[in-house]
């Protein structure tokens, strides 16, 4: 009995979709193990400070090019999707182009902030990918609106994996932080092929502007919730940039992404594969409901065992496989390592709201969240990084969990006498 239900949870499209998506993102995670092991050796504190800077400001940048677009398209009726899709196609060939040119400008007043005129050309180099993205974007979108994700955990990890293969050959080759913006641009346009040649939708129309406030209207909130995750996601990096140094950065931005890279890869194969799963349940209430708790109790089994692992041997494999002088960002990898814990159960409440066509709300909560995360960094700079990620670690565990009941009590205002057995 046992044995067969085991199966059948296995068997769900929702759990073969994460481990597409998983997998994806395992295999470029293998290689990026190797490359930061590989750029630990070869590249200093300093020049991780330098990157994280760039990478930073890409971050943000990359928020704009969504604007809502693969979410409308995702929720959309079949009946309106053609328009939509000729419609949004056009759209992004504004914005995108759009976005380079501003972060090509914004790069000048950046490097005054950090007071290093070494990371504008950078930061001018790595929007170049904006210039080809919208040749394949509608594509990319349609393919995860019906769930082909397979397809997706392919371009995931032929992307993720030339690039890391690239940092390693530029970082041998001596190019400090270069070899860490470089390669995703070299490689952009073979992510753009791989979801062109495996759709077959191209646009159908001339140029039309017919669903671009209904787009707008949709990603509004969709936008407002991106970017606030995103300052979020970077403001730590921002306020130890500026208040403790491009070093301090460097230690800072090493231990996040040492420790929490990998699971912030897991969370993100889980929650990709949660709004078309939860958009396709939404019409029989007692289904949307029992999928979406059952994508709780999934979320739960994948990703808590491996952060109480991963954070625990930090002060084992850090100095053997990344060299003594990273010894001394271990506390900090351990901190943002737990603070994985929560972040995907309210990324999945997150997502319950866009299935529900209410945006606006995790757009409200959103603003609250990054507040008070931004409050909580602010007190913590005054102990250094490990001050920084601590903050990290208590606002995350304070004010998630409770995001995440809110949602469910508001979507689901019966869902304690909800049996989610089968």
């Amino acid at each position: 009995m046992l044995i067969t239900k085991f199966k059948q949870q296995l068997s769900s499209r929702f759990i073969r979709n994460i481990g597409w998506l998983g997998l994806g993102e395992l295999i470029p995670r293998i290689f990026r193990l190797g490359i930061t092991v590989i750029l630990a050796h070869f590249l200093s504190a300093y020049d991780y400070g330098l990157a994280a800077i760039v990478m930073t400001v890409g971050e943000f940048s990359r928020v704009f090019t969504e604007l809502g677009i693969g979410a409308k398209i995702i929720q959309a009726d079949k009946e309106e999707l053609e328009e939509l899709c000729n419609s949004a196609y056009w759209l992004t060939w504004i914005v995108l182009p759009a976005i380079f040119i501003i972060q090509c400008l914004a790069a000048f007043p950046i490097s005054w902030f950090y007071g290093s005129n070494q990371i504008i050309l950078p930061i001018c180099v790595s929007g170049i990918p904006y210039l080809i993205w919208p040749i394949s974007a509608i594509q990319g979108t349609l393919i995860e609106r019906e769930n082909r994700l397979k397809i997706t955990a392919f371009h995931n990890t032929i992307y993720t994996s030339g690039s890391y293969i690239l940092s390693a050959i530029l970082a041998f080759c001596g190019m400090g932080m270069w070899s860490i913006v470089l390669p995703w641009v070299l490689i952009a346009p073979i992510g753009v092929y791989i979801y062109y040649v495996n759709h077959t939708w191209r646009p159908s129309s001339g140029m039309t502007t017919k669903h671009w406030k209904e787009i707008f209207n949709f990603g509004k909130n969709f936008l407002g919730i991106r970017l606030l995750g995103t300052l979020r996601n970077n403001l730590d990096y921002l306020i130890v940039g500026r208040f403790l140094g491009v070093e301090e950065l460097g230690i800072y931005f090493f231990g996040f992404n040492a420790g929490l890279g990998i699971s912030l890869s897991i969370i993100g194969a889980v929650t990709s594969a949660i709004l078309p799963h939860l958009c396709e349940a939404r019409a029989d209430k007692l289904e949307f409901k029992k999928v979406y708790l059952h994508t709780l109790k999934t979320i739960g089994i994948i990703i808590i065992p491996w952060v109480i692992l991963q954070s625990s041997l930090a002060p084992f494999y850090v100095p053997l496989v990344f060299g003594q002088k990273w010894v001394v960002a271990i506390p900090i990898l351990i901190l943002v390592c737990l603070s994985a814990i929560p972040r995907p159960f309210a990324n999945a409440a997150s997502q319950l709201l866009v299935a529900i066509g209410r945006p606006d709300l995790d757009f409200r909560w959103n603003i609250l969240f990054t507040t008070l995360f931004s409050c909580a960094l602010l007190i913590g700079v005054h102990w250094q990084a490990i001050g920084v990620a601590t903050s990290v670690l208590l606002l995350h565990f304070l004010c998630l969990p409770l995001f995440t009941l809110w949602v469910i009590r508001y979507v689901f205002p019966n869902y304690k006498n909800l049996s989610i057995k089968g």
